[in-house]
């Protein structure tokens, strides 16, 4: 698996902390890593972009952004206002081709979620991850509405012939509520893949080294981690 896909099931989910965690625990394996930013929006150019972020968490890697448009908009639509030359799968493909001939692992990081579009031709994250013939992994939220977008993500990657490696929980409470308990079953039955593990809400506000330590114990051994998938739902999972 040199190159990973790592999507969301929308925006704000935890992406970019579990590309982190993702990076972290491949790192702690002795791996060497890249993260590759397909499209940076929101961000000026004195800012600090999701690479950088995933690089302040994980430590010795190779951070990438392929473009960066300022609006906080979706990709094709911050580059056309700004009168930016958008991103193409194609770029983002080759740019990972590259990258993944000189690491062990390379993670890409969409912006928003699968079909989210990169340019004016409909261009997506999915194309990439077509194009590089890279599995995905998703990345969904706990509670209430995440077994429809979960669901709609996964289908779509069937649908593509794209491996789904699994689903990745961006954020898990002290406290989940009853649907979120009920979803550690679910998820992986409406995605047709594993969960691979579950993040704690706000890790992204841990020191580096204290991120460093604790990202193997979020993500399963897929993922360079320690995770237990079934511990975790006997342990969080309503009884019947």
């Amino acid at each position: 698996m040199p190159v990973l896909v790592i999507t969301g099931t929308g925006t704000e989910v935890g992406k970019t902390i579990t590309t982190a965690a993702v990076a972290a625990a491949a790192v702690a394996a002795g791996r060497s890593v890249a993260v590759l930013k397909a499209a940076q929006t929101g961000v000026r150019p004195d800012e600090r972009g999701d690479a950088d972020e995933v690089a302040r968490l994980a430590g010795d890697l190779t951070a990438a952004e392929l473009a960066r448009f300022p609006e906080p908009l979706a990709p094709a639509t911050a580059a056309r206002r700004a009168g930016m030359t958008p991103v193409r799968p194609q770029d983002v493909a080759e740019a990972a081709a590259k990258l993944a001939a000189e690491h062990d692992l390379v993670l890409v990081e969409g912006a928003g979620g699968l079909l989210v579009r990169f340019d004016e031709a409909g261009g997506t994250l999915a194309d990439t991850a077509q194009l590089l013939r890279a599995p995905v992994l998703v990345v969904a939220t706990a509670g209430l509405g995440t077994l429809n977008t979960t669901e709609l993500t996964a289908r779509e990657l069937r649908r593509r012939s794209v491996e789904l490696l699994g689903v990745v929980i961006g954020g898990w409470p002290d406290s989940p509520d009853l649907a979120m308990r009920c979803n550690i079953t679910d998820l992986p039955d409406v995605a047709g893949a594993p969960l691979l593990g579950a993040l704690p809400m706000g890790a992204g506000s841990l020191a580096p080294a204290d991120f460093r330590a604790k990202a193997p114990g979020w993500l399963a051994s897929r993922l360079d981690g320690t995770w237990d998938a079934e511990m975790f739902r006997r342990r969080e999972a309503p009884q019947p």
